[in-house]
């Protein structure tokens, strides 16, 4: 870490010295590192630094390797700074996210000091989940979308998710799906044409949610494809993260029964104004459509992807005989 970094650490936590801990881990694509770090002579005992750096050779592991995939992975985390400056903290408790305590950019580095959800109990990490955790992972995202119902995503993505259409035109080029290839942008128009707009987290992974000790509770981390959209955009990628093909078919209903029914609370409290009947309806038909959108990405970024199965294109097939 460079003397720079280290003083704005130092001012934003009062400590007296700062010392490494471990490395949580790699940015994507060589974009620099998580760490836990602890401090002395503060309240705080850890933070968390997210430090990036724009690599030298920039390597991919699927071989994609471009000018435009780095502009994009740059923007990324100037729209993470302002999601943390700006908007972070319209999140209560019922859709936690780590408190930023300072961000810095410094030549071609960028710092962000965050809370260390481990240190408040937020710990838990699952390569596996259960039917009961994941209500616990919709509950949040229901909030998160409640909350930012009808808001504008003024330094955000203006359109959120990592695989959006118009931020992935290399991926839909060698598509080799012709009808799905033809259908991408119709697929696209329905989801932004939806009334109901809000934020999406754009890359809500089981991988994302630190789970509270009991289980019963979680905070979302990372958020540089955070944006404008359609809330399904979410919730069809958490539920695919998650499950497999036979398990997405048969917990669907589910599923999405207790997002909505969190949500249409969620809404009630925050929007008075908003029928929330008619939201339901709204986003309950572009679920298949969000997913479609997802399945179209993941076909032309990595075609052998083991997220690419029958559900999926029955899916697929279903929504594009549709528009």
């Amino acid at each position: 870490m460079n003397k720079h970094f280290r003083e704005v650490i130092l001012k934003a936590t009062g400590a007296t010295d700062i010392f490494e801990i471990k490395k949580i881990q790699d940015l994507w694509s060589g974009y620099g590192v998580i760490m836990r770090y602890g401090l002395e002579g503060s309240d705080l005992q850890t933070v968390v630094l997210k430090h990036v750096h724009w690599p030298n050779l920039k390597k991919h592991s699927r071989g994609w390797n471009t000018n435009l995939s780095h502009k994009r992975k740059v923007r990324s985390y100037g729209v993470e700074t302002t999601w943390y400056s700006k908007w972070s903290k319209m999140c209560d408790d019922r859709c936690r996210v780590p408190e930023c305590l300072i961000f810095e950019k410094h030549n071609d580095e960028i710092l962000i000091v965050l809370e260390d959800l481990d240190s408040i109990g937020f710990e838990g990490r699952r390569k596996s989940i259960s039917l009961n955790e994941m209500k616990v992972c919709l509950s949040w995202l229901a909030h998160f979308h409640a909350t930012f119902l009808g808001q504008n995503s003024e330094g955000l993505w203006k359109v959120g998710t990592y695989w959006h259409l118009d931020t992935r035109p290399e991926e839909l080029s060698v598509l080799s799906d012709k009808e799905l290839k033809n259908s991408a942008k119709a697929i696209d128009k329905k989801l932004k044409e939806s009334k109901f707009q809000t934020f999406v987290h754009g890359d809500a992974k089981l991988a994302n949610f630190c789970f509270a000790r009991k289980g019963m509770n979680v905070a979302a981390v990372d958020f540089q494809y955070v944006g404008g959209g359609c809330g399904m955009k979410d919730v069809a990628y958490f539920i695919g993260s998650c499950l497999n093909e036979g398990e997405c078919e048969k917990r669907e209903d589910f599923l999405l029964d207790s997002y909505f029914s969190v949500l249409k609370d969620a809404v009630r409290e925050k929007h008075r104004d908003i029928d929330v009947d008619a939201l339901e309806d709204d986003w309950r038909k572009l679920y298949p459509v969000a997913w479609t959108d997802f399945h179209r990405f993941i076909k032309g970024w990595s075609p052998g992807h083991w997220n690419i199965n029958s559900y999926s294109e029955r899916l697929a097939k279903k929504v594009m005989a549709t528009l």
